[in-house]
Formats: structure tokens, sequence, C-alpha cells
């Protein structure tokens, strides 16, 4: 349940990993208001995905949500006792999704 979770955010966080929601933002910035559009839902989510205009607002107002990020970690750890050393099929960092940066 946990590696599926954290499948499933870095996919949807890869999925916004693109040029035309950057809005200029620095990788850290971007990848933390890209989480928040995760953690706004998933009609929110899927508008940002047909409507890029619809993530300026987090890119201008800095809506973050990073500790969304951490969540797989604290899950694994609080059911193993053992720390994560996650991989993912998609990395979720900031430019990663090279077709979404592509020209």
């Amino acid at each position: 349940m946990v590696i599926g979770f954290a499948e499933q955010l870095s996919w949807a966080l890869y999925r916004l990993d693109r040029k035309e929601y950057g809005h200029d933002l620095g990788g850290d910035a971007f990848l933390y208001t890209r989480a928040a559009v995760v953690a706004a839902g998933r009609t929110e989510f899927d508008n940002v995905l047909q409507d890029p205009s619809a993530f300026t607002p987090y890119a201008i107002d800095l809506i973050w949500a990073e500790p969304l990020l951490y969540t797989p970690d604290r899950a694994y750890k609080r059911i193993t006792g053992e720390e994560w050393d996650r991989d993912t099929r998609y990395s979720y960092e900031s430019c990663s999704n090279t077709e979404g940066w592509a020209e």
C-alpha cells in the first residue's frame, strides 16, 4: 500500500513537471507547488493538466505541500520501523520529465 501510494504520487508529480507550469520557479519551489496541486485532489489535478493557467495561483502565491513528499517515508517507517530508501518508477524532482521540458 505504501509503495503503491509512492508510485502514484511520483507519477502525478512527474506529469506536472512541464515547462508550461514552471513559471520561473526554482527546483524546490516548483516541486512543492506541484505537490500542492496533487494535495488539492483529483479534480484540481485534472483541471491543471487540462488548463496550465490553473497552475498559476499555486506559482504566484507559492502554495506549497512539501510534507506530502515525505508521507510514504513516514508511513513505511511507522509500519516497519526501518528507513525506506525508495526508488519509484518516475522521478518527481523538478525537470526530470525530459519530454515535458522538450522544445
